[in-house]
């Protein structure tokens, strides 16, 4: 590597991260500036409204969603009832993980849907080798790419050649995965390193990543709730007034919600059946390194249908898959939900929350994802 690049890297002036999140920080770093006494929350129309007319989503974030008895009853149940396919899929994961980038990893999650991911992976690896792995949590944005600044942390701290292991919940169209790997292309351009741009997940239904625990589009729990379910931190935020070019993105750390915070009841509850399940898991990653499925970019097939059908121009109005889906019901204004059949046993709470907010939900056959949101376009009536 050129010896002007690594000074400049080793002389990058970057703080210390602020402790933030309610998990233990053994769990998580968040490299993310504290940004809890900002005022950035806008009601969900005029968020919409806001995003349809060209302000980035990054320079506000949405009122959470404060759900209701009933679906806080779903989740707990939800997560009684998948824990064990959850711990299934983040072991793959992991397995997957240290066969492909060893036990020097560095494991790096995308905020803030990645974190609870990422630690699920980090305990395991744990669990089963004995050794503790750095696990970071970063913003990456749609748009306007990754927090540069956290990566040069990372690499000033583990060394310009540390094997850094990107990490996310799940799949919808890809486009994250898409914002990734350019992120890492004008990463090298800037400063001469090649990251890895494999991109982890314990659910893959858009067959855009390599590295997922299983590709079946579920109800992963954490997908049901907002920050109460990811450490009590907030989207990730991005404003020249708010945040400097020394600076990691924003966020905010909600901690006046702790009593109602289930962030570490939902790691553990996963954790607990990671012993059962080790044999297993390594059999199938073992079966999936040896037989690879093809990433074929197949739920981009859906998206243009229902475009197509529906006359929707702007590709970002669909949202596909479970976790997709629950976040267009949560913090958009949503148009309809299309579902695959109506008795599919993972759309228990999508079709609670569409009926909640009186959304009207059609059956779209062949849809390779579970269910997909559409957000009502400006200017269009709901039907």
């Amino acid at each position: 590597m050129n010896e002007a690049l690594l000074e400049r890297i080793r002389k990058k002036a970057i703080a210390a991260p602020e402790p933030l999140g309610s998990y233990p920080p053994t769990d998580v770093t968040f490299l993310l500036k504290d940004l809890s006494q900002v005022q950035l929350e806008r009601p969900t129309e005029d968020r919409e409204e806001a995003i349809q007319s060209g302000t980035h989503y990054s320079e506000m974030l949405p009122v959470e969603y404060q759900p209701t008895e009933d679906y806080i009853q779903l989740f707990h149940d939800t997560l009684v009832h998948s824990a064990s396919k959850v711990a299934r899929a983040a072991a793959v994961a992991a397995e997957l993980i240290v066969s492909n980038r060893g036990l020097n990893v560095v494991l790096v999650s995308l905020a803030r849907a990645g974190t609870p991911i990422g630690i699920l992976i980090k305990r395991y690896i744990e669990m089963k080798y004995k050794v503790t792995v750095p696990h970071y949590s970063i913003s990456i944005i749609r748009g306007k790419g990754i927090d540069e600044n956290a990566l040069l942390y990372m690499l000033q701290r583990h060394g310009v050649d540390a094997p850094l292991q990107f990490v996310d919940g799940w799949t919808g169209k890809g486009a994250i995965r898409g914002v990734l790997n350019e992120a890492c292309e004008s990463f090298e351009a800037q400063y001469g390193i090649r990251l890895n741009d494999d991109l982890a997940v314990l659910a893959d239904p858009g067959h855009c990543c390599e590295t997922y625990g299983t590709r079946e589009d579920f109800l992963i729990p954490s997908a049901c709730l907002n920050s109460t379910v990811s450490g009590l931190m907030s989207r990730t935020v991005l404003r020249d007034d708010l945040i400097g070019p020394d600076d990691f993105h924003g966020a905010k750390f909600y901690r006046e919600w702790l009593p109602l915070d289930v962030s570490n009841l939902f790691v553990n509850q996963i954790v607990s059946n990671y012993f059962a399940l080790t044999e297993e898991a390594r059999e199938i990653a073992n079966g999936m390194l040896v037989n690879p499925e093809p990433v074929t970019w197949k739920g981009l097939q859906d998206i243009k249908a229902i475009q197509t059908f529906y006359g929707i121009d702007d590709v970002n109005l669909v949202k596909p898959g479970v976790g997709e889906t629950t976040r267009v019901l949560l913090r958009r204004v949503p148009w309809k939900i299309l579902v695959d059949r109506l008795d599919n046993p993972n759309l228990t709470h999508i079709l609670m929350l569409a009926n909640d907010r009186s959304v009207p939900v059609e059956v779209f056959p062949g849809l390779t994802y579970s269910c997909c949101g559409i957000i009502k376009p400006l200017g269009r009536e709901t039907e």
